[in-house]
């Protein structure tokens, strides 16, 4: 049996399911984004918006597996998450599990909005509290490109010279 390791997780590629494989689809060239929205017609609103305003390639799975699965094989640019997505309780949301539990190195790599209906966008303590870069309201889903467009910015910013270390360190 041979092992890989995928970063967080360690798999074996007897677990590997060759038929649905998330990396193939997704081109190497330009920015990615991946939609962890439960409502089909919000889902096609955001990634209308980052496809078409922003220039992101988007993957929109429908279950936190197939989410998950993405993940594990691919480090988006970045993650839209709905706090209810595949869940009813925001506490046990999985995608958002696997993101907490991340080494701040991988984490760091990239960036994840938070909506909810929960939230006023833009509360930086609710981001902190819940571990992402930003939390949007539902009511803003109209505005994502220009809250994503100003967030990544401010968060490549602000970690420039902590990913100038990592690399001139040899870790990513």
């Amino acid at each position: 049996m041979i092992e890989q390791k995928t970063g967080v997780n360690e798999r074996t590629s007897v677990d590997y399911d060759f038929v649905d494989r998330p990396i193939d689809f997704i081109g190497e060239a330009g920015v990615t984004a991946l939609i962890c929205e439960p409502d089909p017609a919000v889902r096609e609103k955001l990634s209308a918006s980052l496809k078409n305003e922003l220039g992101y390639q988007v993957t929109a799975p429908v279950t936190a597996k197939d989410a998950l699965n993405s993940m594990r094989f691919h480090l988006f640019d970045v993650v839209v998450l709905n706090d209810l997505f595949d869940t009813e309780d925001p506490k046990r949301n999985a995608v958002l599990s696997y993101v907490e539990n991340m080494p701040m190195a991988m984490r760091r790599r990239f960036f994840v909005a938070l909506v909810g209906g929960t939230f006023q966008t833009m509360d930086k303590m609710a981001a902190f509290n819940r571990s992402v870069n930003v939390v949007i309201s539902t009511k803003d889903v109209d505005n994502i490109a220009k809250i994503i467009r100003g967030g990544v910015a401010d968060n490549r910013l602000f970690y420039h010279v902590f990913q100038e270390t990592l690399q001139k360190m040899g870790r990513i």
